[in-house]
């Protein structure tokens, strides 16, 4: 999550995956971890990425991850490979339950 930014355009043609994740305050930290190293050591480098952010609410029982994809292919490979079969388990473990789901831009809003 170091080397793209993520810009949401209206002319945006790629993929968005916004992921909830729902735990407990008690395992927010090592959630936030895992898919921080799932990130950096993984999913970054996997064809058709293109840029991610993390959110986490005050109460520590959400984690928001938005992520931008060249194409819906490309996202769906990623979560194939091993690697992030593995991972994802682990990830699972330490939240009650998570779901992707794909969106398309239809609207942006800006102050300027």
């Amino acid at each position: 999550m170091h080397d793209h930014h993520l810009t949401i355009t209206p002319g945006f043609v790629g993929q968005t995956v916004i992921t909830t994740f729902e735990m407990t305050p008690a395992t927010a930290h090592d959630l936030i971890e895992k898919l921080q190293a799932a990130y950096d050591e993984v999913i970054r480098h996997q064809p058709g990425f293109v840029a991610a952010g993390l959110h986490m609410n005050d109460a520590m029982t959400r984690v928001c991850n938005y992520s931008q994809w060249r194409a819906r292919e490309d996202y769906q490979a990623m979560l194939r490979t091993p690697e992030m079969r593995d991972r994802n388990r682990e990830i699972n473990a330490l939240c009650k339950g998570f779901e992707p789901v794909m969106y398309e831009v239809v609207g942006v809003l800006s102050k300027g």
